[in-house]
């Protein structure tokens, strides 16, 4: 199990990183997709925070793990992850996001933030690319891994299932997918859609390792699950089913439909942050 001291440096910083997702919604001219970033929040920042090895100074190394968002559409989290890392500030994605030319797309863009490993937006792709990219290290005997961040409703897609089977049977031990499962799509819940379950049967049927985390909005069992992660020399691959809630963190955007995206207003910007600033005070009671 991870430190206590560990986990409660992490929970502060997913609570930071909302805080700030907020801000920038609050002062954003257009639509942000809030409900999926505030659900993957604390998995995001556990993994660059904790789990990978990657930083600003590691641009140009070979050894640093490889990231990608597959569900590009949740790039405004993982901006804010980053800033806290230190790969840029939170202040210029302020004043830039979304414009064109920035670096600061609502989609992530390589060419224009060169950190970036790949730009992603076409729901379905990251997996083939992650796969691509885990068995081009293995080939040079490289050993860092490489992770790729999907929503739920995006393993909808055949290409997803596609690089499952080949992942498996290049026997790419050193790829981590990581679902965020908060089981709503853009226009509805995904059972009433598509019926998913049993979801963890599915890729057990694969052949992959899967770790579930029953709540993947506790920081604790976020950190222990992705401790638990076999090293990059391992055969099989494994797949982190985060059950998380869409929205977690802000009482009107929880399980709403309406908040897939969305921008907030005055009031209710106030409210947001009033409720982040209450449940990190009753946090604190408790630790």
């Amino acid at each position: 199990m991870a430190e206590k001291t560990e986990v409660l440096r992490l929970r502060d910083l997913a609570w930071q990183a909302r805080v700030n997702l907020c801000k920038l919604c609050g002062s954003y001219g257009g639509n942000i997709h809030m409900g999926g970033d505030m659900s993957m929040m604390d998995v995001l920042t556990c993994l660059f925070h904790h789990t990978m090895k990657v930083g600003p100074e590691m641009e140009e190394d070979p050894k640093r793990d490889r990231f990608i968002l597959s569900k590009g559409h949740g790039a405004a989290c993982m901006y804010i992850v980053m800033a806290l890392k230190g790969f840029f500030s939170y202040e210029e994605i302020c004043e830039t996001y979304g414009q064109a030319g920035s670096k600061f797309g609502q989609h992530p863009c390589k060419t224009h933030l060169p950190m970036l490993d790949v730009s992603t937006g076409s729901l379905g792709h990251g997996l083939a690319i992650a796969a691509g990219l885990a068995a081009s290290a293995k080939q040079r005997g490289q050993n860092h891994r490489v992770f790729c961040m999907m929503g739920d409703g995006e393993t909808c897609e055949g290409s997803v299932w596609e690089a499952a089977m080949t992942a498996r049977a290049q026997k790419l031990g050193n790829l981590v997918a990581v679902v965020d499962r908060n089981r709503q799509l853009m226009t509805s819940f995904s059972e009433e859609s598509i019926c998913m379950d049993p979801y963890t049967d599915k890729w057990k049927a694969f052949g992959w390792n899967v770790v579930e985390i029953e709540d993947g909005n506790d920081m604790e069992q976020v950190t222990d699950a992705l401790d638990s992660l076999e090293n990059a020399d391992a055969q099989i691959p494994t797949v982190v089913i985060a059950n998380t809630v869409k929205g977690k963190g802000i009482s009107f955007m929880e399980r709403q439909i309406k908040w897939h995206a969305g921008s907030l207003n005055e009031k209710d910007l106030e409210t947001a942050l009033a409720e982040l600033d209450a449940a990190r005070e009753q946090q604190r009671k408790e630790q």
